[in-house]
């Protein structure tokens, strides 16, 4: 099968599972609409509570300079700042599960798709394979989390030893330290791009091991990785799907710019640009 025909089957299985874009905006609309009553509702209730002017934090640096150190800000507003931070955890946890939890259910949708191709889209279904995937996709969302953790020190290891380099090879010529500047940070940057490609792919190809073959978070890590370097135009096929991702965003993002110089209306087809970009994202 060829990179062609590997998209444009993958389009025809989402063309006949349809719906998951509009449970992807739906969980898009919710996630907004979680913010206000998770967090932005309790905090306005707190500052009624605390007697606090919500008019007065356009002059926060007036109001924070009114304090003579930190301390006597946290022991004033101590039960203020647990409440947000209490809030903002509590919002992100509900919209992390509920991302993964239709993230899983996506997943099993389209692997049921693939062995049943004569099938319809059916919502207890995506329900059901919801709540299958959502326990293995925890945990191997949080080993792959603990992977970019891992590769983040790993480049900033890096980043330091160039930064060492380029500052001992400006103490004797300042051309040569240019130089080792940007051929260093070049260099970094494809390594950088690299690994974070390729954790992508086998974070993709991981889900659907989860999804088709049933293995748990590791095995699925193991088995991924396993059939990259096995097969290397599957990582081919997935930098040309991210390439064109990339492209589209960026094309939209030149599109839509223009908008906000447009008077009453920019605002409006930019929202509208805005839904439509998600629909194509989805």
């Amino acid at each position: 099968m060829t990179y062609r025909e590997s998209i444009k089957g993958g389009f025809e299985i989402i063309n006949r599972n349809w719906q998951l874009v509009l449970i992807q905006i739906a969980a898009m609309f919710l996630s907004f609409v979680g913010f206000f009553i998770l967090v932005g509702f309790p905090l306005a209730l707190a500052f009624i509570v605390f007697g606090l002017d919500l008019t007065e934090l356009s002059r926060v640096r007036d109001l924070l300079g009114a304090f003579h150190s930190p301390s006597e800000i946290i022991s004033r507003y101590f039960g203020l700042a647990v409440l947000v931070l209490t809030c903002i955890l509590l919002y992100l946890l509900v919209v992390l599960s509920m991302g993964i939890f239709i993230f899983g259910g996506a997943i099993g949708v389209i692997g049921r798709s693939i062995r049943r191709p004569f099938e319809s889209f059916r919502m207890k279904e995506f329900l059901s394979e919801g709540r299958r995937l959502f326990l293995p996709l925890v945990g191997f969302t949080t080993a792959i989390g603990l992977v970019f953790i891992a590769l983040a020190f790993v480049l900033g290891l890096f980043g330091g030893v160039i930064a060492a380099i380029v500052s001992a090879a400006r103490e004797h010529e300042a051309t040569l330290a240019l130089f080792f500047g940007i051929f260093f940070s070049l260099v970094l940057f494809l390594f950088g791009a690299i690994l974070i490609l390729v954790t992508l792919a086998v974070t993709l190809y991981g889900a659907a091991a989860l999804t088709l073959r049933g293995f748990g978070p590791l095995a699925a890590m193991r088995e991924s990785t396993r059939h990259l370097l096995k097969h290397g135009g599957a990582f081919t096929l997935y930098c040309i799907v991210f390439g064109g991702y990339i492209l589209i965003n960026f094309v939209f993002l030149f599109l839509g710019y223009p908008l906000k110089f447009i008077p009453v209306v920019g605002p409006l087809i930019a929202v509208v640009l805005q839904f439509f970009v998600h629909v194509i994202q989805s």
